[in-house]
């Protein structure tokens, strides 16, 4: 598959507590990330809260210029936000909020908040555009006599369904999709699930999906990184690494996830709360809540070690690799 999106050392950094007599604390929410995000599949993004999956999420969709670090969209270097060439690009890139009712307007309609971006920018005649709009209410699941009807009339799927349909009234190549479903019901997650599945097959749409939810991203995404701390710790396809997961915190996060005929006893639990982002642990992020830590991962921050088409970040797993075997995690 082509790379439709690339990122190369992208990096966030935030300044906060600024006062008069207090220095400014800095805090790097994302941290020298590289990724490619291959046209038609599905990347699932995993981790804690604070880990910077969302301000990666946003990043990748240009809507928050990067501190430092490269964008590329299909080969050409991202346009800075605001420009014209950033706004024609945006047609192609969408964004799925994680609450659907924040995300919609209260005091429209369902059929007017589907057709605004249609009626924005021109895509296509004014008399065609509610033709369009039931059009998209259908693909989504939506029924005719919900056209009318606003965000509060409807349930927390239909409404996450308008914000997907308004997200494709663009005919997006790229959609971005923070934590969609972690605010459903279980039984509507997985209509949710099965409709963004649905879509892709039918669209062609590449996806990053983000999520928490390792049940969700198992059953949906191609591929699987994990991040902590705003790097990146593995990444690999999904089967693999749910299968044989390499990085201490990705073992205890997949074994967080039940499964048939697995008890309690495997599941290894994590020993308490992430660090502080302002106040990063030396050496490896992960070492005061991994089981092996030792010394030296206190002292060494492990580089992303590449095994075929795995990668992952821990000095357990480091074997004399060949120098083009690692990629480098910039302090």
């Amino acid at each position: 598959m082509s790379v439709l999106l690339q990122a190369s050392g992208l990096c966030q950094q935030y300044t906060t507590g600024k006062t008069l007599f207090k220095h400014p604390t800095v805090v790097r929410a994302v941290d020298s990330i590289d990724l490619e995000i291959r046209e038609g599949e599905i990347a699932g993004i995993v981790g804690e809260s604070g880990s910077g999956k969302s301000t990666l999420g946003r990043m990748l969709l240009g809507i928050e210029p990067p501190y430092r670090g490269e964008l590329t969209w299909r080969g050409a270097p991202m346009p800075a936000p605001g420009t014209p060439e950033w706004r024609r690009l945006r047609r192609e890139m969408q964004l799925i909020f994680q609450d659907p009712l924040a995300a919609l307007d209260r005091r429209m309609t369902i059929a007017d908040q589907i057709g605004e971006p249609l009626e924005i920018h021109g895509l296509v005649p004014r008399e065609a555009i509610r033709n369009r709009v039931s059009e998209l209410m259908g693909k989504v699941g939506l029924r005719p006599d919900q056209a009318g009807r606003y965000p509060h009339e409807l349930s927390g799927g239909q409404r996450q369904r308008v914000v997907i349909a308004r997200a494709l009234a663009m005919a997006p190549k790229f959609l971005v999709c923070d934590e969609p479903v972690s605010a459903l019901d279980v039984s509507i997650q997985a209509q949710v699930v099965n409709l963004l599945y649905d879509l892709k097959l039918e669209e062609g749409l590449t996806m990053v999906f983000i999520s928490h939810d390792l049940k969700v991203v198992r059953n949906l995404c191609d591929r699987v990184v994990v991040m902590y701390l705003g790097r990146i710790v593995e990444e690999g396809p999904a089967d693999e690494i749910f299968a044989n997961p390499r990085h201490p915190y990705t073992q205890a996060l997949v074994s967080s996830v039940p499964s048939a005929g697995r008890g309690h006893a495997k599941r290894i639990l994590l020993q308490g709360e992430p660090p502080n982002p302002a106040s990063r642990p030396s050496g490896c992020a992960f070492h005061p809540r991994c089981h092996l830590a030792d010394a030296a991962c206190k002292a060494e921050a492990p580089a992303l070690i590449r095994d075929s088409h795995r990668l992952a970040a821990c000095l357990k797993l480091r074997a004399a690799p060949n120098q083009d075997q690692v990629r480098e995690i910039h302090a």
